[in-house]
């Protein structure tokens, strides 16, 4: 396969709320590009990019299915990412690959909440943003409302490039801010072509006025719009469109088109505003990463001179090939058949085979390139997140960072075939995604899986059975509490043990006390005079760790803690690692009992929207939940209801929520963080925990 110049490449993804038509969008992008010959439809279960069984049955896109089209001679590569709030990972595990990003909105309901948790997420990695308002077909659709949204809860930096010609059934196109021109669709074609028209009597006072008001903005950071909009000269389309691409690209200034992605009507320009305002690759910074040991910084030219650098940000197992692990390449170029190193690892692997992906058909290719998004097969032991790098010139990129999971199930295999096919399961599901958790519970030997929610644990037990064929029983979902401590304690622990020969011996004195909720686990050694020899010390720390795994109040991890060595003894003969090591477990364990441990929850940011007449309804219940209500806001006709709520509040709300509002309120939620149980309701979780 030739090159694709670099200045011609777009790495974007297409993100939103779930529901505002972000895999339909996708869907139109690749069939008018002729990715796609038949248009796939969510709601049949026939969408290309919504590849998994699962995900075609749900009508909601679980994992970035990573795919590459063409438009204008400009290579695309697009990663659609889901909406639901439990897969929040996998958006910013894709957002940390991309260049460039489109957030889908519902032309009816504006900027909703995981929206903007998608949208921090890209700021967090300063992804340049366009919106485009779909759905305009819908109903009450209103593209001024959603723009009021776009800049009460994202940003205030944002420019207007089209009006709707029309809303609800009598959508007929976009008025084009640039040219001054109104373009038309037509249904019978499939929206593969449209009309260039004089901008309808009605609008052309509107357009005139979001033109200035786009030429206000703009002047802002354009020299040549400033002057020649002062000195009223003629402003030409590519006087605007190389300010609109200055201004997404280094100014923070966000786009936003409209149109309805189901009546096919408004993709192609959002096509043509992806390539003329969304960044190549080689308007990325170089790339900063570390060496190996972790001591300096090593940057990287955006080129293909430079040695190979890319980050593997997805693995997947496909039913055909195998193991499949997505990467995007910063800089270098790599033939199949090569050799990388894993700095994680420290192994050699070698790139088998190399896919360009389009949801789920492949193209071998023999070589990739910088800003190339591409997936290989063979490289074995590669998780998400990890840096695949030349041998002879190696650095660590960025690691990724992602959320504790919240919620735990509990799975028992039926057979002793089926313990096999599980243990099988369980790996490859972690090793592809981050935010699953397996551990086996030390007192009931059961297997437990966390997850980030009750939909993400489903998709997973889902995948178990049956893309692994486990016949498994599995338990109601559980809180994953977090326990810590209240007071500061100082305690000292003897460790003795005489059984001929030579016996053990260690004696630490541990002062614990509270950390700072979310501060984690500091150790700190205060041992002077060598009342401890150094090379126990690390043996103390691990026994500490080990101790926290599990708590005294009801075998939760301990989070949260400050502990300090103060003193110590050993004996010449019988101390070791092992002897210190179960000091400082037990010693910690002592102290955490007489250190007023309690336990903490997982709090929700829950967001209900309702219509007027079930507010009061809404809220009370709410608050019988130990909710704290933080506001309620009008949106369109609705109330949005804005609370935290404990998780273990939270399970099987969405019928209590359907059955008080006549099917008619919806609600979102995501983790906000871990707070401290009221006292009355500990002693009841900690009794029925501990089965008492």
């Amino acid at each position: 396969m030739a090159r694709h110049p670099l200045e011609k490449t777009r790495n974007i993804g297409i993100m939103a709320h779930i529901d505002a038509g972000k895999t339909t969008t996708t869907e139109r992008i690749l069939y008018y590009t002729g990715r796609s010959y038949k248009i796939g439809e969510v709601h049949d279960g026939a969408a290309t990019m919504d590849w998994m069984e699962q995900e075609q049955e749900r009508g909601i896109t679980i994992t970035s299915a990573a795919t590459t089209c063409y438009w204008n001679d400009h290579r695309i590569n697009i990663i659609d990412t889901p909406g639901h709030v439990d897969f929040t990972v996998e958006v910013e595990r894709s957002l940390r690959v991309l260049d460039g990003t489109v957030a889908v909105f519902d032309g009816v309901a504006g900027v909703e909440t995981q929206s903007e948790t998608v949208w921090r997420q890209a700021e967090k990695y300063s992804v340049p943003r366009m919106c485009f308002v779909n759905k305009m077909d819908r109903t009450g659709a209103d593209f001024y409302f959603v723009v009021d949204t776009i800049k009460e809860r994202l940003t205030e930096n944002y420019v207007v490039l089209q009006l709707p010609i029309g809303a609800e059934a009598d959508y007929q196109g976009i008025v084009d801010l640039i040219t001054m021109k109104a373009l038309i669709w037509h249904g019978e074609d499939l929206g593969a072509s449209w009309d260039e028209v004089d901008i309808p009597d009605d609008l052309v006072d509107k357009a005139e006025e979001y033109r200035e008001m786009m030429l206000d903005k703009l002047s802002e950071f354009d020299e040549t719009i400033m002057e020649k909009y002062l000195e009223e000269q003629e402003i030409t389309e590519e006087d605007l469109k190389s300010a609109i691409r200055e201004g997404t690209l280094h100014h923070g200034l966000v786009p936003v088109l409209n149109g309805t992605a189901f009546k096919n009507k408004g993709v192609q320009p959002l096509l043509d505003a992806v390539v003329d305002y969304l960044p190549s690759p080689l308007d990325i910074p170089e790339i900063v990463g570390t060496s190996i040991k972790g001591e300096e910084e090593v940057t990287r030219k955006v080129s293909d001179d430079e040695p190979f650098s890319a980050l593997a940000f997805k693995i997947m197992t496909d039913p055909h090939v195998g193991r499949l692990a997505f990467f995007r390449v910063y800089s270098g170029s790599l033939e199949k058949g090569s050799q990388i190193l894993n700095p994680r690892t420290g192994n050699k692997e070698r790139m088998g085979r190399i896919l360009e992906m389009h949801a789920n058909d492949r193209e071998d290719v023999d070589a990739v390139y910088t800003g190339d998004i591409m997936a290989a097969i063979g490289i074995k032991d590669v998780r998400t997140g990890d840096s695949l790098v030349a041998i002879d010139k190696p650095l660590i990129l960025e690691e990724m960072t992602f959320p504790d999971p919240v919620i735990d199930v509990a799975v028992e295999p039926k057979s002793k075939a089926d313990q096999e096919k599980l243990s099988k399961a369980l790996m490859a599901l972690s090793q592809e995604d981050p935010t699953f958790r397996v551990h086996t519970d030390q007192e009931t030997a059961q297997t437990i899986l966390s997850g980030m929610g009750e939909l993400h644990l489903e998709v997973l037990v889902d995948r178990m059975l049956r893309e692994f064929n486990v016949d498994a029983s599995v338990g109601k979902p559980q809180v994953a509490y977090r326990e810590t401590i209240t007071k500061e304690v100082t305690t000292t622990y003897t460790h003795k043990k005489q059984t001929g020969g030579s016996g053990q011996f260690a004696e630490v004195e541990i002062d614990v006390r509270p950390a700072q909720p979310g501060e984690g686990y500091s150790f700190d050694d205060n041992i002077s005079g060598g009342r401890i020899p150094k090379e126990y010390i690390p043996a103390v720390d691990a026994g500490i760790k080990e101790a926290m795994t599990s708590g005294v109040l009801a075998g939760f991890p301990v989070v949260d803690v400050q502990v300090e060595l103060n003193d110590g003894k050993f004996h010449d003969v019988d101390s070791s690692d092992m002897a210190f090591k179960i000091a400082g477990t037990m010693a910690f364990k002592e102290a955490a009992r007489k250190a007023r441990p309690a336990l903490l929850e997982p709090i929700m940011a829950v967001e209900v929207v309702t219509p007027d007449d079930y507010l009061g309804g809404v809220v009370g219940d709410l608050n019988s939940r130990r909710g704290q209500v933080q506001g309620t806001e009008q949106r369109g006709n609705n109330q949005v209801v804005n609370a935290l709520v404990p998780l273990s509040e939270m399970f099987g709300y969405v019928g209590d929520l359907r059955t008080m509002s006549s099917g008619r309120a919806n609600y979102t939620m995501q983790f906000d963080s871990y707070q401290q149980m009221p006292t009355s309701v500990q002693e009841e979780v900690v009794t029925r925990l501990r089965g008492e």
